[in-house]
């Protein structure tokens, strides 16, 4: 019984559920008042996104007249449940996730590309050509940070292994990496994975779609692209899924390549992840979005596949030669 009133906790409040949802709608707040006073604004309440998905579901549903209802009304709710799937493999209470196995990263891989192709599967079947344009961007963003993304997770991968000696090629196992990181400290410590973490900083603002490469949205040119036809309860969750993922990239980071730093109190462990995703969200999101302007469609792509892709890519040579 124990056993299973543990896992429920795990499962609906901390760190799944409620905590991430909370975390969520408190980093895009901040994201949102920090943007603000850079650019001199007051800049809104803390919890202004909040109130926005409760005014949404207070909104009518309205249904394109050539929409296809069913895939429409499902992709969001389908996207946002995989997303919150995501924290409960991270070990980030205790060192111990709710979920663990031998290819936790590979599932967190699996998971995030599904939340990107439910997104572009309800803009499909929205029926607008608003959307249609919001689609083609966001797969070609997709394609842009997925690259550096996977090769940053095999130089991680890698780095673990040869660290500890194990007897695999490679682990993607989210609770060895965080385990050699409580005896052995930090990865981001390690020289050679340096240009990693620093390709880590730059997919986590596309991978969430944050200014500048918000290129599947971008209001003044297509109208919100793919969420340009949702109205109402789904483009709330729409709205919340977004917040959420800001505390699942930033969160991945941190078990990636800060993880370790566990004082064996659930609470603690939550305040230290909290400080660092805030901090995070400053440096990869806030900064960028106050300082640069968006950038173009073909911009994303190249910024993604030559500087980036080359950051990951050396790190893993590097780890690779044992340096």
């Amino acid at each position: 019984m124990e056993f299973v009133l543990n896992n429920l906790f795990f499962l609906l409040v901390y760190p799944g559920g409620l905590f991430c949802v909370a975390m969520g709608i408190l980093l895009s707040g901040a994201d949102r008042i920090l943007v603000a006073r850079m650019q001199r604004r007051v800049g809104p309440p803390l919890l202004q996104n909040w109130y926005d998905v409760l005014k949404c579901c207070g909104k009518e549903t309205i249904i394109p007249r050539h929409a296809r209802r069913g895939v429409y009304l499902f992709a969001p709710v389908a996207g946002f449940a995989a997303l919150v799937t995501i924290p409960l493999f991270l070990p980030v209470v205790n060192g111990r996730p709710a979920f663990s196995g031998n290819s936790d990263l590979v599932v967190v891989l699996y998971l995030l590309t599904l939340v990107s192709v439910c997104g572009m599967v309800g803009a499909s079947a929205s029926g607008s050509p608003f959307a249609g344009v919001g689609l083609s961007r966001e797969m070609v963003a997709m394609i842009s940070y997925e690259l550096p993304f996977v090769l940053v997770i095999l130089a991680v991968s890698l780095k673990t292994v040869i660290l500890s000696e194990a007897g695999v090629p490679l682990t993607f196992s989210l609770t060895e990496i965080w385990n050699y990181q409580a005896a052995n400290g930090p990865l981001i410590c390690h020289w050679s994975l340096i240009p990693a973490a620093l390709a880590m900083l730059f997919v986590i603002p596309c991978e969430v779609g944050m200014h500048p490469f918000d290129v599947a949205e971008a209001e003044t040119e297509i109208c919100e692209g793919m969420l340009s036809e949702y109205s109402g309860k789904p483009l709330a969750v729409y709205k919340l899924t977004h917040m959420v993922k800001l505390y699942v990239m930033t969160a991945l980071f941190y078990v990636l390549f800060l993880g370790g730093m566990s004082t064996g109190i659930a609470a603690a462990d939550g305040a230290i992840l909290a400080v660092v995703c805030l901090l995070l969200t400053f440096l990869t999101m806030s900064l960028p979005h106050a300082v640069c302007a968006r950038f173009r469609v073909e911009q994303v792509f190249k910024f993604y596949w030559t500087w980036v892709s080359g950051l990951a890519l050396v790190s893993l040579v590097l780890v690779f030669f044992g340096l």
